[in-house]
């Protein structure tokens, strides 16, 4: 019986490596597909944006000089350095070839590399960012659990009321909102500004994080408590309460089957904040990439309103991709099969 046994094992294990070889290429070609279309995407943007110096209303060099003097050797400096004497075309190619290499060009307000102004403001927007995330989920997700476990009880209404004035109410109201109660009224925090480094500075960014938070909370909530009512009414659970299993089990199970929707819905909502940072660091005076972003809109920077508008893109894209990245290592029926998701 042993020997019988053991060709069987060996006719199998071929087969098992041919199954596995198959469904890795087939989410290998699903994720291929997806980087390709992904980056269509950037590149089209890239032609949009690269665009709107050209379609902005007046005089290109006007635009770009701002208040300066536009002397005759101002003028010709302008139009060597942006290549504006050349075919459209040729233009984009090489501001795209600069992007690609990391040349973003010059800021005409700050007189400093685009990469520059970007990388000094960078770290505080990436930081209040991450911040908010964390206090969403934190609170998020363990709300919309209990939420959907006592559906129609006053904890599931209250959630609710909340999620719906977290999703309505504008980010920068709510930051005048929390700067009245709490930085001005009751004094815990500070008014603006982004501190001295370390802890100081993870203090000026708890208010304006919580902002941030409030909107991004209130769907992953409602995301939440829509996936863990639809697995708790399923007849799994239904048998596992029949046999007994304790209530904390089964919530735990019920949790790790509905992660799927709410891992991925938490990572695509991620881009709400990519809007809500310009108000949110506007209202508290962060000097991160939101207020870099409106100071050169105003005074017509337009080489770091490009770069910003294209970096905000590829943010948004990557976020994307990386949360369909998670649905594929989450649900197994796509690793077997290689369905799209």
């Amino acid at each position: 019986m042993a020997d019988s046994a053991v060709p069987g094992r060996t006719v199998s294990q071929p087969l098992l490596i041919r199954a596995r070889a198959r469904r890795f290429r087939s989410v290998g070609r699903l994720l291929a597909v997806r980087v390709l279309g992904v980056l269509a995407v950037l590149l089209v943007l890239s032609m949009v944006i690269f665009a709107l110096m050209h379609l902005a209303p007046g005089d290109i060099v006007k635009n770009l000089l701002g208040n300066r003097p536009s002397s005759p050797e101002a003028v010709a400096a302008i139009r060597e350095q942006y290549n504006l004497d050349d075919p459209m075309w040729l233009q984009y190619l090489k501001w795209l070839g600069g992007l690609l290499t990391g040349d973003l060009g010059q800021s005409i307000r700050l007189q400093i590399p685009v990469a520059d102004a970007i990388a000094q403001r960078v770290g505080i927007t990436l930081a209040l960012c991450a911040l908010a995330f964390v206090i969403a989920l934190a609170v998020a997700v363990p709300l919309g659990v209990r939420s959907a476990a006592h559906a129609g009880s006053w904890l599931d209404r209250t959630a609710n009321t909340l999620a719906v004035v977290g999703l309505s109410a504008p980010t920068f109201a709510v930051g005048l909102l929390l700067l009245y109660l709490f930085a001005y009224y009751v004094r815990l925090f500070p008014v603006y500004g982004a501190g001295s480094g370390g802890l100081d500075t993870l203090w000026h960014l708890v208010l304006p994080a919580i902002t941030l938070a409030l909107g991004l909370g209130a769907i992953i909530v409602k995301l939440t408590r829509t996936a863990m009512i639809r697995e708790l009414e399923s007849d799994y659970v239904t048998s596992a309460r029949a046999r007994g299993i304790p209530e904390a089990q089964v919530m735990r199970i019920a949790l790790r089957n509905a992660a799927i929707p709410i891992v991925t819905g938490a990572s695509l909502v991620l881009t709400f904040l990519v809007g809500g940072t310009v108000l949110a660091e506007t209202t508290y005076a962060l000097p991160g990439l939101g207020t870099l972003l409106q100071d050169s809109v105003l005074f017509k920077d337009i080489a770091v309103v490009q770069s910003l508008t294209l970096l905000v893109a590829v943010v948004i894209a990557v976020i994307a991709l990386l949360a369909d990245l998670i649905y594929l290592l989450l649900d197994p029926r796509i690793r077997r099969g290689g369905t799209p998701a």
